[in-house]
């Protein structure tokens, strides 16, 4: 016999009770919950996990999670206490460099919607009279943070689920999950058969070995984390709460404190990272405690508790009663693992912790309800990771990383140095010849600059020396490699761009019905254009070209975009979606120069009239076959150039080597932005998310409601008739020597009123320049606003876009 449901959950920790609620809260009645262990102390990392909820974060994603999570729980309840205890949090600071970085966090904390403030040591004492102010220069404090009682929770919910007609069941082992023709069909326990079209995976540390019972990847390394319990404090004699001291960070020495009644819980990072395979965790039936908690290395945990000390004066000489090595799940980029997976109806909520567990469960159940979340969550969708991200030798590198900087400072530009180089274009020999820097992104070696254009006399003294945060991980040579690529030719590595081959009887009805812009043009149009979901926000922007009647080249995002086509293909499509990236390669040469660099490698004819502006054609660059897109995101003249990867060197070397009066250089990323800022050209997932419409991103002009039906329209047409209550600007500051880069609040008298989305110093005009999304009544030519950087207010004023060559003849020319 079989048991039905309309949805299994694997895993009753604080994930998948949460998302159970969630969409119990949905309408969703038929729910069955699962674990191995009992329930509900399930033995997982919900069961040791110390609470703790810090909302602020450089993502606005994981931010917003966290803030649903800290709404959910505090809204719980539960006969033996509060679920979450609303103490506010401090942040210290022991180091000239983290109090810096502390001026950084209220900024874009504020951006997000938080309201934290920066208090001296005095105020941080009394806040949390066991701290030692002469210890620290002052303190980030965030008073709706606090601390969850996560089984509690996990209860409550659980309650509110049966009550709902669901059910939970612990003690059940899984064993095999069914899946035929590519979908899940049930879930195997040593106890029973379970049928469901959705299975939504929150096993946590165990979700690889899970997620292979269905022939998936789950990257995730479970890695051990020390935290230990002391005995009662004389300081908190008496104490019937269980916590009302605010949590703490000491973020200069990894580590963190919160009370627990008379006592104190103190959890170290400082030690090397202690990495486990998933599959040597033992179930909570073989276990002799916990299988998420191991033995307890004493050794490492000597500094930590001097340092402990040093802060909390209080803990010198009291005993510790517990003491764990507990498991938390780390992946390659530290984000939580969301989405359906390539099984169609497995779903995945994995690498979450206590912090964000509310809102990801809020997110999945909306996602597996409605098809789509209420927020943006590309960074946490598990379609984002490339191929090399799922070998288990990147997962152990990159997750031992992930632990090692949990509390360090990031520098937004900062790299990861290992595994590296992973993935090269064929133009890695010569860009390595010239010096190039690199920096890495989904595995690609992307040259930021080239230190063999310092060489060129250009003069940049005139430019303002940019402040030491923003000039860290950048050099001024791409300031010369800017204004060379507007004066002369440049060619820019494209290859790391991800690419589509859309082919078939159908594939252009099938595209027109996924895209926002008119594609049914004459072979060889080149079209830019959106891909948007149900309710109108920008999944993806796309630029495709028109290679033969059933053929399309589409430049676009990530791995996410062919996923989200072919997700959206219906059964009798003669369609075919395939990934060419690796297989290609791609040179943006771009410039006013750039016509006569590759018109004297070709016979094809090149001029404005034979080969206008966002056209395409298949030619011949020297013995190279390329299909040349004349399009440009710098904003100057220029062709996108193809071809295979096996002719790629020899493509960058004809157009390198070619004898005449070009001028050619490398150009590398950090102008490449810059250049694009200066046009007004939009990043996707930086200056537009699924949150945006195309009209709040400024891309109104490329709906076309004229071209039939597609996906979005209807939400896109309401959208079109409705007040803009926000939009996409762009911002000139008034001190040319202020770059921010980007997350940093906007405000107006005060009141937060927009954030910053990318910025950039704009070469070409002299001018400090940034775009941010700015309420509706603040978005007009001329107001003047104030951009918060490192707690200074920075004047800048709405300005007309695009601030060069607004009407794009350097393009057409």
């Amino acid at each position: 016999m079989s048991v039905h449901a309309q949805v299994v959950i694997i895993g009753a920790g604080i994930v998948g009770c949460s998302a159970a609620y969630h969409l119990s809260q949905l309408g969703w009645q038929d729910v069955i919950v699962l674990d191995q262990g009992s329930i509900p102390r399930t033995g997982g990392s919900t069961s040791h996990a110390p609470g703790l909820v810090f909302q602020t974060n450089t993502s606005q994603t994981m931010c917003r999670l966290a803030q649903q999570t800290v709404q959910l729980y505090r809204a719980l309840t539960h006969e033996d206490g509060a679920c979450f205890h609303t103490v506010g949090s401090l942040e210290v600071a022991l180091t000239a460099a983290r109090w810096e970085d502390l001026k950084r966090r209220v900024g874009y904390a504020a951006s997000w919607g938080l309201d934290p403030e920066l208090l001296t040591p005095t105020e941080a004492r009394d806040r949390l009279p066991l701290l030692n102010a002469e210890r620290i220069l002052g303190a980030y404090y965030q008073p709706t943070d606090g601390v969850a009682k996560a089984v509690r929770a996990c209860e409550a919910m659980a309650r509110v689920v049966e009550a709902n007609g669901g059910h939970f069941i612990g003690n059940s082992a899984i064993t095999g999950i069914e899946v035929e023709k590519g979908r899940v069909r049930a879930v195997i326990t040593d106890q029973e058969r379970y049928t469901a079209d959705t299975v939504l995976l929150c096993a946590g540390i165990w979700g690889p070995k899970v997620g292979k019972l269905a022939g998936i990847s789950i990257p995730l390394t479970p890695v051990q984390h020390q935290y230990v319990r002391t005995a009662p404090l004389p300081e908190l004699a008496g104490s019937q709460t269980e916590i009302s001291h605010p949590i703490l960070r000491n973020q200069d020495q990894a580590m963190y404190m919160r009370q627990e009644t008379d006592s104190y819980g103190v959890g170290s990072y400082q030690h090397a990272p202690m990495l486990v395979s998933p599959e040597a965790i033992r179930s909570p039936q073989d276990a002799p405690v916990m299988p998420s908690i191991l033995d307890f290395t004493e050794s490492d945990f000597a500094k930590p508790w001097r340092d402990a000390v040093d802060l909390l004066p209080a803990l010198d000489g009291v005993p510790l009663t517990y003491s764990i090595n507990g498991l938390f799940s780390f992946t390659p980029d530290s984000l939580p693992i969301m989405g359906e997976s390539s099984v169609r109806g497995l779903w995945v909520a994995e690498a979450v912790w206590v912090t964000h567990a509310g809102g990801v469960g809020k997110a999945i159940a909306e996602w597996m309800h409605s098809g789509q979340p209420q927020i943006d969550l590309h960074e946490c969708d598990i379609n984002r990771f490339e191929a090399h991200a799922h070998s288990p030798a990147y997962v152990w590198e990159r997750g031992a990383q992930q632990y090692r900087e949990v509390y360090d400072i990031i520098h937004p530009r900062q790299q990861l140095l290992k595994p590296r180089p992973l993935r090269t274009s064929p133009f890695y020999m010569r860009q390595c010849e010239l010096g190039a820097a690199f920096f890495e992104g989904r595995g690609w070696e992307r040259p930021q600059w080239f230190e063999s254009n310092a060489a060129h006399d250009v003069d940049i003294l005139g430019v303002p020396q940019r402040g030491e945060w923003a000039a860290r991980f950048w050099s001024p040579t791409a300031l010369i490699e800017h204004r060379l690529t507007r004066e002369t030719v440049a060619l820019y590595d494209m290859t790391p761009l991800s690419r589509l081959e859309v082919q078939g009887r159908d594939a252009l009805p099938f595209l027109q019905r996924m895209t926002t812009n008119q594609l049914d043009r004459p072979v060889g149009s080149v079209v830019y254009t959106l891909m948007c979901d149900t309710r109108g926000g920008i999944v993806s922007d796309i630029t495709v070209a028109r290679l033969a009647d059933d053929l399309f080249q589409i430049g676009c995002n990530g791995p996410q975009d062919a996923v989200w086509l072919r997700d959206h293909l219906a059964e009798n499509e003669q369609v075919q979606v395939r990934d060419i990236t690796a297989g290609t390669c791609c040179l943006g040469v771009w410039g006013p120069r750039a016509r006569d660099l590759v018109q004297s490698l070709t016979d094809a004819d090149l001029s404005n009239e034979a080969f206008p502006y966002f056209t395409a054609r298949r030619i011949f660059v020297s013995e190279i076959p390329c299909v040349a897109l004349r399009v440009s995101y710098v904003g100057e003249l220029g062709w996108e150039l193809y071809t295979t990867a096996d002719y790629g060197l020899r493509l960058w070397d004809v157009l390198w080597e070619t004898d005449g009066p070009f001028g050619q250089i490398a150009g590398g990323r950090a102008a490449f932005d810059a250049l694009r800022l200066e046009k007004g050209y939009r990043l996707w997932g930086a200056d537009m998310t699924n949150e945006h419409s195309p009209y709040e991103a400024g891309l109104g002009g490329v709906v076309r409601f004229k071209k039939g039906d597609f996906l979005g329209r209807d939400a896109l047409v309401h959208l079109a008739d409705q007040p803009i209550t926000r939009r996409l600007c762009c911002l000139v500051l008034d001190d040319p020597a202020v770059v921010v880069m980007g997350k940093e609040p906007i405000r107006v008298d005060k009141q937060v009123v927009g954030y910053v989305t990318s910025a950039a110093y704009a070469y070409s005009l002299g001018k400090s320049i940034a775009y941010g999304y700015v309420s509706a009544d603040y978005a007009i030519e001329g107001t003047s606003v104030q951009i918060e950087y490192f707690g200074e207010a920075h004047t800048a004023h709405v300005c007309k876009e695009p601030l060069f060559d607004p009407k794009g003849a350097r393009l057409r020319v």
